[in-house]
């Protein structure tokens, strides 16, 4: 889901980057012949850990969101148990009745950044951003987290997650050629959970996670108007007249979408 910037107020630690230097980072190994003697073995090591990113396992997948996961919940403050965050999640989330996913225990926790996003990993990790919740009625809440549960069930997460290996691979962060997850440092793990967070699925995927957030909510007889009106509220954030990135739908298009869904089905 797309990161947007909220005014919640009550002191949060920080807000996770708005930007990441990955892509420039990317190109760096070969954009810059002439800047000294071209390392051959970083560059080797970079391609084979490249590869290894694109045929990772599912169990390597999961690995690393379990540490990736965790990397981010050492930086950044996560809303305590009996805290009203932490209650009204899950509160929200009890009528999905899904104590796992993708056959992993769920695991939701709410950051106390600004930042209005969520994610959903492999391992069963659901975090949701203090500055949605601060928008969002427990319905559009809902919608979210099944959303993001969508990316994962469908595939997405996985790719997301072979695509932010990728990254550390090409800045040669990722350790020696054979590298594994174990290899990665706890600096490497966040960087890569923050790759992770602000990868962007394609138009066909996003409206394929926002019918599976559909699916969950139908399968369990739960409101399906937070769809709408989570895309509204996003639209109004966004501006009119154009979504957020080029590379996802319209969110008054998603609105839409879902709201033909709901008129066809009752």
């Amino acid at each position: 889901m797309a990161s947007i910037r909220s005014s919640w107020s009550e002191n949060p630690v920080k807000s996770l980057p708005a930007l990441l230097a990955g892509g420039v980072l990317v190109l760096s190994a070969f954009a810059s012949p002439l800047a000294g003697a071209l390392d051959l073995g970083g560059l080797t090591n970079s391609a084979s850990l490249a590869v290894k990113a694109a045929t990772l396992s599912d169990a390597e997948v999961v690995d690393l969101a379990d540490k990736s996961c965790a990397a981010l919940d050492r930086t950044n403050k996560i809303a305590a148990p009996g805290s009203k965050y932490a209650k009204r999640l899950a509160a929200a989330l009890k009528p999905l009745n899904m104590s796992k996913f993708n056959g992993k225990k769920l695991d939701a926790k709410v950051y106390l950044v600004t930042d209005v996003n969520a994610f959903a990993m492999d391992n069963g990790c659901i975090r949701v951003f203090a500055g949605l919740m601060d928008i969002m009625n427990d319905d559009e809440v809902r919608a979210v987290v099944g959303h993001e549960i969508g990316h994962v069930l469908l595939g997405h997460s996985k790719k997301s997650m072979q695509t932010a290996y990728t990254l550390q691979a090409a800045r040669g962060a990722a350790g020696a050629v054979s590298g594994t997850v174990a290899t990665l440092s706890q600096s490497d793990l966040g960087d890569l959970g923050q790759k992770f967070i602000l990868a962007q699925f394609s138009q066909s995927q996003e409206t394929d996670a926002d019918d599976q957030s559909y699916g969950i909510l139908y399968k369990e007889k739960l409101p399906r108007t937070g769809l709408v009106t989570l895309f509204q509220k996003l639209a109004k954030l966004e501006g009119s007249g154009h979504s957020m990135f080029s590379s996802h739908p319209s969110s008054p298009d998603r609105a839409q979408h879902i709201q033909s869904r709901i008129d066809k089905d009752g």
